[in-house]
């Protein structure tokens, strides 16, 4: 048992460092224009958004399921 909440508390603390970068990186983005480690984030973020509200309930039911996932 301890592996598995020591494997959980591991997934958990990357989750949260990756959550940190994504926001720095939009950040970025949008202050810095196309800066070469950032990339797109800005324009990956505005198309997974768009491809949600294309998909109707469904892209409903799946940005639900996203934000459970990050609370």
């Amino acid at each position: 048992m301890k592996i598995l909440s020591g494997l959980t508390g591991t997934i958990n603390s990357l989750t949260s460092v990756v959550i940190a970068l994504l926001g720095l990186g939009i950040v970025v983005a949008l202050l810095g224009g196309n800066v070469p480690f950032v990339g797109g984030v800005a324009d990956n973020i505005v198309s997974l958004v768009q491809g949600l509200g294309d998909a109707g309930i469904v892209g409903l039911v799946a940005a639900i399921i996203i934000l459970n996932l990050y609370k």
